[in-house]
């Protein structure tokens, strides 16, 4: 009988000691999402720039809320592009691509992703190549990030593109 309560108080014990961890995955789990347009009107073979406004499932991390104390050495885990309209988009039109991260105003940017050697017919979704070198724990603390693509084109399209940057996002308990 007297086991059953113990359990308990050890298992909730365990939980709210671990907030940290549990942020941790939590951040790990909901990417920052951000849709690049690629315009019809776009050069080929010249540097390109999107730009667009970076969201996350949990917004409820700047300093005034009560996550940031608790993690710590924030970077970036994974990095996808999928075209999102049209749908079938072949991502192989772009022959290269990178992918920057920012506080709003442009300022503390950093590269988070590239991808030099992009197939012509890689279809509608790629992985990205990462570059965690950099801690990205000031830039997610921010109410919004901005996020920069700069591509070059190997192919025109007749229409403009919507496309789907994913960006996994990893940290550590605070100590």
């Amino acid at each position: 009988m007297i086991k059953k309560p113990v359990f308990i108080l050890l298992a909730a014990i365990l939980f709210f000691g671990s907030c940290a961890m549990l942020q941790s995955v939590v951040k790990s789990t909901f990417p920052y999402t951000a849709t690049m347009v690629i315009p019809a009107s776009a050069k080929v073979d010249e540097a390109q720039t999107a730009i667009s406004t970076g969201n996350s499932f949990d917004q409820d991390f700047t300093k005034d809320g009560n996550n940031a104390s608790r993690i710590s050495e924030v970077r970036i885990i994974s990095a996808k592009l999928q075209s999102s309209d049209p749908s079938d988009y072949n991502i192989g039109n772009i022959a290269s691509l990178r992918i920057y991260m920012a506080k709003n105003d442009g300022s503390e940017e950093v590269m988070v992703a590239i991808r030099k050697d992009i197939s012509p017919n890689a279809g509608n979704s790629i992985v990205l190549d990462i570059d965690n070198s950099h801690f990205l724990d000031e830039l997610v603390r921010q109410p919004s990030v901005r996020i920069r693509m700069v591509y070059r084109l190997r192919k025109a399209t007749a229409t403009d593109a919507s496309l789907k940057v994913s960006l996994g996002i990893g940290s550590y308990p605070a100590n």
